[in-house]
């Protein structure tokens, strides 16, 4: 049986109604950028995210960038974040002039370990980016404490976490903005590229505004330096569809997750563990206490990984790596002088995980064959 590590199509047959009468209303509307839709989207989405203010943008890569610049960072500052992400949160701190300094992940999350986080300050210190990896909150307690200390500001990486929380309190609530990709595989998804920032920070959630349009205030006059970063009406429209079923789809995510724990627990594996040995070759997930976890990924641990990989490939079951490369080692920061071996949990991550189907549509028949193959790689 074929399993794709992704089913889009089976998600769009359960809304297609619901899709195709929001991108109508936007096409008799011919209101395309900004607009009705945006608004409604925006306040729709503060609401679920419980804050204040939500605020729509082109992508997760310019909802960083957009926070980032509000928040003032620049040419010889330092914006203190995890190695084990997608290329973008450093990147657009690299855009700005400033430097991205690494701190290496807890094992149990992939999460930045604040164990480590102060020792990797300094007086260049802008602010700290924190990646919810995986769907599952970082230790936010312990990092505003840290971060409340040096009075510096956080912004969450949210781009795989909208909806999950840690003790009751939800990502995008915690730092003095969270930024959010509804890139079309995210458990909300666009049908192209979007993003989003909230905050309960009117003040910031106006200059994300300005930020987003050339700093235009009224129009063709310029308060500030920004960017074309606006989120289409389309877009905006068709996440207003999707956005009432996301809870059920984060329900049935985590329903998978549940029901992968129990297939691989009965074939033998030792769901406590957290990183591979020879004792213990596959390890599952692990649920940091207090969160709700959104799987926006069901990621395994294996040392022998990319045999793995290729054996489920060959039995039509969809996989992928996040990410095979931390950011310290990544050629396009080399000048920070990033080496082998400096963030060793990182490192080990990035060689050791495999993402397995986790959508909401996958049914108990195609996760017994996910976990049927696995296991006949792992007894060999």
């Amino acid at each position: 049986m074929s399993v794709p590590l992704l089913d889009l199509k089976a998600q769009y047959r359960s809304i297609e109604r619901d899709v195709q009468a929001a991108i109508a209303r936007v096409v008799d509307s011919q209101h395309f950028i900004n607009g009705p839709e945006v608004d409604a989207f925006e306040a729709e989405l503060a609401a679920y995210s419980r804050t204040r203010f939500a605020v729509g943008c082109s992508s997760g890569t310019d909802a960083l960038l957009m926070a980032l610049m509000a928040l003032g960072v620049g040419q010889g500052d330092e914006v203190v974040t995890s190695p084990s992400t997608f290329v973008a949160t450093a990147m657009c701190v690299a855009r700005l002039g400033a430097r991205a300094v690494f701190v290496d992940v807890d094992p149990r999350t992939h999460n930045l370990d604040p164990s480590k986080l102060e020792a990797a300050l300094t007086p260049k210190t802008k602010a700290i980016i924190p990646v919810h990896l995986f769907g599952q909150l970082a230790d936010m307690g312990a990092i505003l404490r840290i971060a409340q200390t040096w009075g510096l500001p956080v912004i969450e990486d949210g781009a795989q976490a909208i909806g999950s929380e840690l003790n009751g309190q939800r990502c995008g609530t915690f730092g003095a903005v969270g930024c959010l990709s509804f890139f079309p595989s995210k458990n909300l998804g666009a049908f192209g590229d979007a993003g989003g920032l909230v905050t309960n920070d009117e003040a910031l959630a106006k200059q994300l505004k300005l930020i987003r349009a050339q700093g235009q205030q009224p129009k063709y006059f310029s308060q500030l330096i920004g960017g074309n970063f606006r989120l289409d009406a389309l877009q905006a429209a068709i996440l207003r569809a999707k956005l009432p079923h996301l809870d059920a789809w984060t329900q049935a995510r985590q329903a998978n997750a549940a029901r992968y724990r129990a297939l691989f627990t009965q074939a033998g594996v030792d769901g406590t563990q957290v990183k591979p040995s020879p004792a213990h070759p596959l390890t599952l997930p692990q649920e940091q206490p207090g969160a709700r976890h959104i799987y926006n990924q069901f990621v395994l641990r294996s040392t022998r990984r990319d045999a793995l990989k290729q054996h489920l490939t060959e039995r039509g079951i969809g996989t992928e790596v996040y990410y095979p490369q931390p950011m310290h080692l990544q050629a396009c920061f080399s000048s920070w002088g990033g080496k082998p071996g400096q963030f060793p949990e990182a490192e080990a991550a990035a060689d050791e995980s495999l993402a397995i189907p986790i959508y909401p549509e996958l049914s108990e028949a195609q996760a017994r064959e996910v976990v049927a193959a696995v296991m006949a790689f792992v007894r060999g």
